[in-house]
């Protein structure tokens, strides 16, 4: 019988092996470009990296007042729990002690057998006090009974408080998880821009984010014939805002920050009008509807100024066409002309 012989595997060689070997080059660069580790883009220039900032940082921006909304809900739907729990505390404390009483009457009724007031009374060795006691019975059996009302409404008024509860916390997971998708897009575009930067050198940085010598000399706004001294706020409210945003010139910028040591856009305005005892709410789009919309014509200091179609952005005008802004964390709290991005409305809250 002939021996079965394995077939020789063939080695593969000139066009035979170039072929495989371009084929198996080609499979690489599709799963690179699918799985997006591929090589690194290629190097942009100054200008281009600028362009891709800019627009890195206004997207961070948007997540980030939509992560501001999201936190003041979260933080409001906390507070709306917490309450809604020491409530529920107190009445089943207070149920706790009503169930005693009525623990104590059915005691008392065990040990006398059961045995009707009234025909205790009338068995008793004192008929001429007879009438006195069954009155007295009468008015402890109304208690008794308004004792287990309260009791039974107590009961419903904790199990409403309970459902309550459970309706905002299931709120509060939503917006908790609401946070923590804004977060991580904030932190991505934020993170995009970081690397993009990073292909500069130092000079090509600074003059990237130039201006911030501008935003310590708070008494010049680069305009022919303005004056160096700010000009004056029509009242002590927008006079206090505007000092506070002076001051805070030179302060990073921080996403998500209300100060007192670093701000994001509307962080800043709400920390100004908070010193001047005005309540505004978190949220670019919230604080635009937060006082009276008035013209760019009839700007004054103290006025909100928005920017970008999505009201991304906000100011504090602080006059002679400018305003003082957290504009993003490649610079500071600075002195800017309002002029340098597309305005979208004002609001005067003072």
């Amino acid at each position: 019988m002939a021996a079965h012989r394995k077939p020789k595997q063939r080695s593969l060689s000139g066009h035979t092996a170039r072929t495989a070997a371009t084929i198996a080059l080609a499979g690489a660069a599709t799963a690179t470009a699918f799985d997006g580790t591929g090589h690194a883009d290629p190097r942009l220039g100054p200008a281009e990296v600028k362009a891709k900032v800019d627009a890195l940082y206004r997207e961070a921006e948007v997540a980030t007042e939509k992560y501001n909304g999201a936190k003041e809900k979260a933080e409001s739907a906390e507070k709306s729990l917490s309450e809604l729990r020491d409530e529920a505390a107190r009445k089943t404390e207070k149920l706790n002690s009503a169930r005693e009483g009525l623990g104590s009457i059915a005691t008392a009724q065990y040990r006398s057998g059961g045995i009707d007031p009234s025909v205790q009374l009338a068995l008793s060795s004192d008929p001429d006090q007879y009438l006195e006691r069954a009155a007295l019975a009468d008015r402890a059996d109304s208690r008794q009974a308004a004792t287990v009302a309260g009791v039974q409404k107590q009961l419903q008024e904790i199990d409403q408080l309970r459902t309550e509860a459970d309706g905002t916390l299931t709120h509060l997971k939503s917006r908790q998880a609401e946070l923590s998708k804004h977060k991580k897009t904030v932190n991505g575009k934020l993170g995009a821009a970081k690397r993009l930067l990073a292909q500069l050198t130092d000079d090509q940085r600074a003059e990237l984010t130039g201006g911030d010598r501008a935003s310590r000399d708070a008494g010049r706004d680069g305009a022919a014939g303005a004056p160096d001294a700010p000009a004056k706020a029509p009242n002590s409210r927008a006079s206090a805002a505007v000092s506070y945003a002076y001051s805070a010139l030179g302060s990073p910028y921080v996403w998500g920050a209300t100060g007192p040591n670093a701000f994001d856009c509307s962080g800043l305005t709400q920390a100004a009008y908070r010193s001047a005892g005005v309540g505004l709410p978190r949220t670019t789009y919230a604080q635009i509807a937060a006082g009276e919309r008035i013209p760019r014509s009839q700007l004054q200091p103290g006025d909100l100024v928005f920017f970008y179609q999505g009201i991304s952005h906000v100011g504090l005008y602080v006059g002679n066409g400018q305003m003082i802004h957290a504009p993003n964390p490649s610079a500071p709290v600075r002195l800017a002309p309002i002029s340098q991005m597309p305005f979208a409305g004002a609001t005067r809250v003072a």
